[in-house]
Order: structure tokens, then sequence, then C-alpha cells
């Protein structure tokens, strides 16, 4: 039933990315519209869950902000140290780092096979928790796909592997699913995820898709589209919850 019904997240994940293939050629709109997405996911969904499953504190902090900044430095030093290497290979271009657009990419991926897990964890409860939660996840699937497509192409990558890392963001929950037929993971331990994965991402969206978008096109429209993707991430996740 779980493997069924992330299905919907396959579908919703392309038609996501699809939605970015088509305003390429308002791409400062569809960048500050994917950093408005990202914070979004953050703020209203992935670090609320990170708190709520791995809530114990280590040394008076929360472990699940630990964690999450522990992703945000993770993702600058990463995102760092490519754009150093490919400034030594004579790339000097900002902005322009395709390592860094795939890391980003395999980084959404991971989170949806994370997505899938929580899909097939939760039908491990019961049907009434697992289809509440396969709601949520299907709901902000379109905005994972938009961003993964959004994310890898923004670094210089080509269309192909923008494709290519778009269809993996598509499966993943898929398999993420399957896999909780063999295994159980813990709650905490994806609790934990959640909070460094809000990290990467906050990283991301703040430090690398905003200023990006704002850099080439510092019009209202861009940040317009920026406060949408939050508000309507606000919308998305709220109804999914209630």
């Amino acid at each position: 039933m779980a493997v069924l019904v992330a299905l919907g997240s396959f579908v919703m994940t392309l038609v996501g990315g699809w939605a970015a293939l088509r305003v390429v050629d308002r791409r400062h709109l569809v960048l500050g519209f994917a950093g408005g997405l990202m914070l979004g996911v953050v703020g209203f969904d992935l670090l609320p869950e990170a708190m709520e499953g791995a809530g114990q504190r280590l040394h008076g902090v929360p472990v699940a902000l630990l964690l999450f900044v522990g992703g945000f430095l993770v993702a600058h030093v990463v995102e760092r140290l490519l754009a150093l290497r490919q400034s030594e290979h004579g790339a000097h271009e900002p902005g322009h780092v395709p390592q860094a657009g795939l890391g980003a990419g395999a980084a959404m991926v991971g989170h949806s096979f994370a997505d899938g897990v929580a899909i097939g964890a939760s039908f491990q409860v019961d049907a009434a928790m697992g289809t509440a939660v396969a709601i949520a996840v299907i709901a902000h699937d379109f905005a994972d796909g938009f961003n993964t497509y959004t994310v890898t192409s923004a670094y210089g990558n080509d269309r192909r592997k923008a494709l290519a890392m778009l269809f993996a963001d598509a499966l993943a929950p898929v398999a993420g699913a399957a896999s909780t037929l063999l295994v159980t993971i813990p709650e905490d331990v994806l609790a934990c995820y959640l909070g460094f994965f809000g990290g990467v991402l906050l990283y991301i969206a703040a430090a690398e898709i905003l200023p990006e978008a704002s850099h080439r096109h510092p019009a209202r429209s861009t940040l317009l589209c920026t406060v949408a993707g939050a508000a309507l991430m606000w919308l998305v996740i709220g109804t999914a919850v209630h």
C-alpha cells in the first residue's frame, strides 16, 4: 500500500520539474519562487518535524537545531571547496559550479527518499497515519521536483543532467517506501536527518538561489515570487496537517 501511495509523489515531482522546465526564459522568477519554496519547506515542514522527533538536548541545545546548523555549515564548506577547486581549473564565473548543483540535487533526492521512508514507516503504525503523512508528502513534492530541476541547472549543469536528477528525485520516494518493507527506521533517526537536511536546504536558498535570483534582475517581481513561494508552502503544509 505504501509503495502504491508513493507513486503519487513520483507523478507530482515530475509535474514540478516540468513546470520549472517550461519557464526557463524567466529564470530570475523561477529562482525567486524556488527560494521561497525552499524557505517554506524548511520553516514550516522540515524543522518542526525534526524538533518534534528529536527534541532531546545536548549541552542545553536541541539536537535537531544542532544538526540544522551543522547541515548549513557542511553545505557552506562543501560549496566553498568545490568553488575553489573550480577556480583552480580556470572557471571564474560565479554561480557556475556544476558539481555543487549535482550535490544539491543529490541532497534533494536524499530528502525525497526520506519522504518515502516516512510514508512507509507511518503505514507500519496504521493506515490513517500513513494516509495523512502521504498527503503531506505528495502536497509538497511539486516543490521538490521544481527545486531539484532548478537548483541542478542553476549551477551550470546541462538539461540532460538536470532531467536525470529530476527522475532520480521522482523515483526516490517510491524507493524509500519500498525500503520500509524490509527494515524499520527509528523515528529519532529520521528526525535527525530532517534537521540536518533543513540546514543544507536553507544554505542553498539563502546563500545561492536567492542572491542569484536578485543579482541580475533586482525587480519587485522576483521578490514577490519569493514571498509567494513561502506563502504557498505555508498554505499547502497547513492544509495537509489539518
